[in-house]
This record gives structure tokens, sequence and C-alpha cells, in this order.
């Protein structure tokens, strides 16, 4: 499978070491978000009030929502409800790319 490639203004943020962040586009409703972590790095548990809708576009990931982990690779996908604590740990590189609803403010 060939990596996805996104554009090269693409601009990324450090999250955390190994994992960083590129809001793709938003509208107050709406917002698009890729994460790209690198094999080992850890999305840490958290919880927002948006809903989250992810898809796991490249790599394997332990993804735990409200106390269960679910191992998921490539074109799997998991729904966060809203405040439902949830993180991930990339056991490879790999790119999240999520939705949320509305917009992630502190994100922009």
């Amino acid at each position: 499978m060939q990596p996805y490639t996104l554009s090269e203004n693409t601009v990324w943020t450090e999250v955390a070491p190994g994992s960083r962040r590129a809001v793709l586009s938003h509208r107050p409703e709406l917002m698009l978000v890729a994460f790209r972590f690198e094999e080992g790095a850890i999305g840490a548990l958290h919880s927002h009030p948006h809903t989250q809708v992810s898809y796991v576009a490249e790599g394997s990931f332990d993804v735990t929502v409200d106390g269960e982990t679910t191992r998921l690779g490539p074109g799997s996908s998991f729904i966060v409800a809203p405040n439902l604590v949830h993180g991930v740990v990339a056991l490879t590189p790999g790119l999240l790319i999520d939705t949320f609803t509305p917009r992630r403010d502190d994100f922009l």
C-alpha cells in the first residue's frame, strides 16, 4: 500500500514526542485533521466535548475508548462520543484522519 501523501503546503504542529497534527480543513461545525505517529508514539488519554470520528489511513494502533482497548489497522475506523476518555498507541508508524464536530478551536 502506498503511503498517503498530503499537500506539500500542509502545516504540521508537534503534539507530543513522535506525533504531530495538521488541520486539513474546517468550518465552525466540522473539522478534518491528520495525525501522524512514529512507532511507539502515544496519543495520551484525554476527553473533549466534541464528537470524533477517526479513520486509520496507515499503520496499526491500540485504540482505547472509555476503558476498552481495540487493535485497529488500515481501513478501520472508530467513533468517540463527547466527553469519553480516549487515546491511542502507535504500534507501527501511522496516520489517523480525524473529524470533529463542532470544530476544535483549540487546534487553530
